[in-house]
């Protein structure tokens, strides 16, 4: 087979400065092969730079995760920190890295960067969890900071997540900033690359020692709410092969919990991951083991992060004595409920989550005089946001959730804390039992309380560029001619994101008040909504769909969720109607 003769020469030109001969061999052997379609998918196109950092499939090439990419995308950082950070070369950049293939080596290599273009550098010499990075960056005060994680993608993926001065993730204009720098770049012959043991030696280069990781945990231990109730209920924990094993039942044991039981097959750090197809808790039987641990056991309550230990799982006991997992709006409600009816009272509190997780959250916080506030999908916006109001005085952050099981507790960190949400959910365990009561029954208390809240979301794989066509096509059908109702549920208004405009039956628009993005929304009769919008991250569109049921006198858990699962179901079919899905 022959490759056609430019694809042939920007493998070729790519090959020449490839620093990694793993990487470099692979480029050889698709040349020698004459594999064009494996080439034209390496290096027809490249990981784009964005809020999430760069995420991808490890190979060669640009459009896969490698140390050339890497070396790249760490210099296009470091040159827009130092123009837009004060004090950047002293401040410097924390690195941290999780326990997937080559996440060491992609870390040496964005401190040699660092280094090389003149920024102090701390580093972790070991595997740690997302949040602890989180956490020095922002006691540090560092101009930035970097984690080498694919979180909870598959074993072939990694990737590079870039914290700004506040300690949150980065949002615009900074990832467009770093993705222009990126561009600007010219070979990796001009990227000066520090040495490390030399920049060690002089100072320039900071092992971050185990007082870091103490100081986290001490603000993890400060975060529970009852910290003096008896920790008479037991815990399964997976780290499901990632990095959270040692510091999570660290946490957990000071805090009270002695009696927790780790799944030794999945307790340590392995990138292939064994024992998982897909090492996200959220997936069928990504949970398995640490269930059976827990029938074995005996376990109250069963908790898993996923690889970096940023996101939390929660299984609690049904009523016929097996195990149910709590989704992330459940567990989302839950800490809301709890932080704000048993934790520390004010009017300034402020609960945030994102456009695509539950309002019952808003309505919790409406019953305890508490702000409420949706952001954006992503973390990120979280994090920002709280920053934002608090450093105007306006709020006292309590919780963030996004219904893909991230949440975080305070501002111990300014990201997802699958460590410190573990514990805060054992707390929780432990004063709902003081109480007579389990987790599940807390939940069911919530909804006679604040309404039945139900979630489902509907995601259609579609990849290839005829894929991203028919997303494209379904969004722009449904801006162009909305349905005027779902089945039988009247729309009473919509919002688009993308022009920042809700606009109410009798067309009159309103701004929304937040960043622009491609996602469609509407309110339906009743206090329902269903949203639309195409994934960031996957060839994927995601319809969500959320219910409110008011649970009647007398009436059973189950009949009111069953009455609210035919709505789910009366508004999934009407949108599948609209956009022809």
């Amino acid at each position: 087979m022959t490759v056609h003769p430019e694809l042939r020469a920007a493998a070729e030109a790519w090959r020449a400065d490839d620093p990694d001969p793993a990487t470099r061999d692979e480029v050889t052997a698709l040349l020698a092969a004459g594999d064009e379609a494996a080439l034209r998918d390496r290096f027809a196109g490249h990981l784009e730079f964005g809020t999430a950092g760069l995420r991808g499939l490890l190979g060669a090439g640009p459009n896969r995760m490698n140390r050339k990419v890497v070396i790249r995308a760490t210099a296009g950082l470091c040159a827009y920190v130092l123009e837009k950070v004060p004090g950047a070369r002293e401040r410097g950049v924390c690195i941290g890295y999780d326990g997937r293939r080559l996440s060491r080596e992609l870390a040496a290599d964005t401190a040699r960067v660092c280094l090389g273009l003149g920024l102090r550098v701390r580093a972790f010499d070991h595997v740690v969890p997302t949040p602890v990075l989180g956490y020095a960056c922002l006691t540090s005060r560092a101009a930035a900071g970097v984690m080498v994680t694919a979180s909870h993608n598959p074993p072939a993926y990694n990737g590079y997540k870039v914290y700004w001065e506040n300690g949150a993730q980065i949002i615009p204009p900074s990832d467009e900033g770093i993705a222009a720098a990126i561009a600007a770049l010219g070979g990796l012959d001009t990227i000066a690359l520090g040495d490390l043991d030399e920049a060690r030696a002089d100072g320039r280069f900071t092992i971050i020692g185990p007082e870091l990781e103490r100081a986290y945990l001490d603000g993890v231990r400060a975060l529970m709410v009852h910290p003096g109730l008896p920790r008479d209920i037991t815990i399964a924990y997976t780290a499901l092969h990632g990095v959270g094993d040692r510091l999570a039942r660290q946490a957990l044991a000071e805090a009270g919990f002695s009696r927790v039981h780790s799944v030794a097959a999945q307790a340590e750090p392995d990138g292939a991951f064994p024992t998982v197809d897909f090492p996200n808790p959220e997936e069928k039987g990504a949970m398995d083991l640490v269930l059976a641990l827990g029938e074995e056991v005996g376990a109250d309550l069963v908790i898993a992060n996923d690889p970096d230990a940023d996101r939390l799982a929660v299984a609690v006991r049904d009523r016929e004595g097996g195990f149910v997992q709590l989704t992330g709006n459940d567990v989302g409600c839950l800490l809301g409920h709890y932080l704000l009816d048993q934790g520390p009272a004010g009017d300034r509190r402020l609960v945030v989550n994102t456009i695509v997780s539950s309002p019952m959250l808003g309505a919790i916080a409406a019953a305890h005089g508490a702000r409420f506030e949706q952001v954006l999908t992503g973390f990120k916006w979280i994090a920002n946001t709280a920053l934002r109001l608090e450093a105007d005085g306006a709020a006292r952050f309590v919780l963030g959730y996004e219904e893909a099981l991230g949440y975080t507790v305070g501002s111990l960190v300014r990201d997802k804390d699958g460590i410190g949400t573990a514990v805060v959910v054992a707390d929780m365990a432990a004063w709902c039992k003081s109480q007579g009561r389990s987790l599940l029954d807390e939940l069911e208390l919530g909804w006679r309380r604040y309404g039945m809240y139900l979630s489902r979301q509907v995601s259609h794989t579609l990849p290839g560029s005829d894929g991203a066509a028919r997303i494209a096509a379904v969004m722009a059908r449904v801006r162009e001619a909305p349905p005027a109702a779902l089945g039988e549920h009247l729309v009473i208004a919509r919002a688009d994101l993308a022009r920042g405009v809700r606009i109410d039956r009798d067309g009159r628009e309103s701004p929304l008040g937040l960043p622009p993005g491609d996602v469609l929304a509407m309110d339906v009769e009743g206090g329902h909504r269903v949203m639309l919008r195409p994934s960031g991250t996957e060839p994927k569109i995601k319809f969500y769909f959320d219910v409110r049921v008011t649970i009647g006198e007398g009436e059973t858990i189950e009949a009111a969720r069953r009455r609210g699962d035919a709505l789910l179901d009366a508004l999934s079919a009407g949108l599948a109607a609209a956009t022809g899905m």
